[in-house]
């Protein structure tokens, strides 16, 4: 390859990682998605004059299509089913590269030839990993849609089974990368590698899907840097060490802001029972809960100085963020100020709020994560939780027995006074009953999100 692709490889990386750096930020990571989409598409012209892999017609082509793909997903998936379509995307990375990698071992099978050690090695765990991010991607995107149960799911030696599916997988690859003719073993290790994909994500819940989404996101690059050694691709191999490398980071700062362990997220089956929780509007021991009116939280709003919007996958399942929005407009030019408290696993993705919440052009300044609004609850006149739950529990802080305990939380309970919005009196996405809801502060307005937004916006503007 002449050294004028390299440096075109050079460019684009360093797009990859500039783009990547002002992801961080809502406000300038519109920029950074253009700036990374155009390093990929250096990268793709780059490999299409240079690479000689494919027919020049034959890669333009694809791009075409992939783009008009992408384009239709940008444009008619909605908001709430972002999260899908990012496990999707992940696994359709994860699968490209297994397609890729396995296209060179058969190519060595063909002509018998035999594979040097290390793009021996390289073949076989871009084709494993590939194929786990593949499959376990299409699960996870199934619990999210509510194709497969949200729930853990679990079954008897289970652990057993994924460590002797794992030996298996290095026994297999000793032999792929001894015998470059066993093609009949390789398609039984493809199989290996779609079934652990399976069964890594099946018994994990639906709470610990932000967790699971970064992590297969990470797979997906690692897979990537893997098959760009297969092919000596330096442009593939620093754009998936980037995705790998970023998409480790963010799992670790998810599993943190639950206080919990990777370890214990993949194998701890979190979520597998429903917890007790209360269908109505009566607690365990006849506690009850104060129901309010919309007039009332209007009132409350109207005259406060200071308020904090809590929201959380129930405000995205409603798309009520404009509706929200339009309130905070409301509540600002009566005098008061109002914030939004993010919490890092709030929704079903990393930064689904902020996305959310962006899209209704809510002023970046007003996004604030857990650690920075946390201090200020003690000071707020009203708190209102939208959809949230698990992220709002007291137990988490006090209850020793609480499958939450220990995750760090918003501590809206420090609030003057709570008001959460909730179609009923179910309990999260972890099956867990919140004691917030019968604390003294705290009074619930029961009702679609998107409804009851609409309706306090109404109210507002008639006090």
């Amino acid at each position: 390859m002449p050294p004028y692709a390299m440096l075109l490889y050079l460019l684009g990386a360093v797009l990859f990682i500039v783009g990547l750096k002002r992801l961080s930020s809502p406000a300038t990571a519109l920029g950074g998605n253009r700036l990374a989409a155009v390093g990929m598409l250096i990268a793709i012209v780059t490999t299409l004059v240079y690479g000689e892999i494919l027919s020049f017609t034959g890669i333009v082509i694809a791009m075409i299509v992939g783009s008009a793909i992408g384009g239709v997903f940008a444009k008619t998936v909605k908001m709430t089913g972002m999260p899908q379509m990012v496990a999707l995307l992940n696994g359709f990375g994860g699968g490209a590269s297994a397609l890729v990698a396995s296209g060179e071992y058969l190519r060595f099978a063909a002509t018998n030839t035999a594979i040097p050690i290390n793009v021996g090695v390289s073949i076989q765990l871009s084709v494993l990993v590939g194929c786990v991010t593949f499959s376990g991607s299409l699960i996870a995107f199934g619990k999210l849609q509510e194709l497969v149960s949200g729930r853990a799911v679990t079954y008897p030696l289970q652990k057993a089974l994924n460590a002797v599916l794992f030996l298996g997988t290095v026994v297999l690859i000793v032999m792929l990368v001894s015998d470059a003719s066993l093609t009949t073993w390789f398609a039984v290790f493809v199989g290996v590698g779609l079934l652990l994909g399976v069964l890594s994500v099946i018994p994990i819940g639906g709470a610990d899907m932000p967790v699971v989404i970064s992590l297969l996101n990470s797979y997906s690059g690692i897979a990537a840097a893997m098959t760009g050694f297969v092919i000596s691709n330096h442009g593939l191999i620093i754009s998936g060490a980037l995705v790998g490398a970023s998409g480790l980071i963010l799992t670790r700062i998810m599993c943190k802001a639950m206080n919990r362990s990777l370890a214990n997220v993949l194998f701890g089956a979190f979520g597998s029972a429903p917890q007790a929780g209360a269908a109505a509007a009566v607690g365990p021991g006849d506690r009850t809960v104060k129901q309010v009116s919309s007039e009332d939280v209007a009132t409350m709003l109207a005259y406060a100085r200071n308020v904090i919007v809590v929201p959380g996958y129930g405000l995205a399942v409603a798309q009520a963020q404009h509706d929200v929005r339009e309130m905070a407009d409301l509540i600002e030019t009566r005098g008061g100020t109002v914030k939004y408290g993010i919490h890092p696993v709030a929704g079903r993705m990393p930064g689904h709020m902020n996305v959310l919440l962006a899209e209704a052009n809510v002023p970046y300044d007003q996004l604030k994560d857990m650690d920075q609004i946390n201090p200020e609850f003690e000071r707020c006149d009203v708190v209102l939780v939208i959809g949230a739950n698990d992220v709002v529990n007291p137990d988490a802080r006090s209850n020793t027995s609480s499958p939450l305990y220990g995750m760090p939380i918003l501590d809206v309970d420090k609030a003057q006074h709570v008001i959460v919005m909730k179609r009923s009196m179910n309990p999260g996405f972890a099956g867990v009953e919140n004691p917030l809801f019968f604390l003294e502060n705290t009074s619930m307005l029961f009702g679609s999100a998107k409804d009851s937004v609409a309706q306090l916006v109404t109210d507002i503007k008639a006090v």
